[in-house]
């Protein structure tokens, strides 16, 4: 199994955490909700796997291309 880092796509602030650690995703499974510009934009699973971490939290910001969630594939 290898890590996969999903990224987040826009520059905002987390809304809401749409998984936890050790939860099973399939690929395309929304994980996090990044608020930008007053629209909630989802940061999607690349692939399936499971949640090995969590680099955010609710209410914090985030920029463009940081990682957001660790994957284990």
């Amino acid at each position: 199994m290898s890590q996969h880092p999903v990224r987040a796509e826009v520059t905002g602030t987390v809304f809401k955490l749409e998984v936890g650690v050790g939860d099973r995703v399939e690929e395309d499974t929304v994980l996090v909700l990044v608020e930008s510009m007053k629209m909630e934009i989802p940061v999607l699973a690349g692939r399936a796997g499971q949640v090995q971490a969590l680099e955010v939290a609710e209410g914090e910001p985030v920029r463009e291309g940081q990682v957001v969630v660790v994957l284990e594939c």
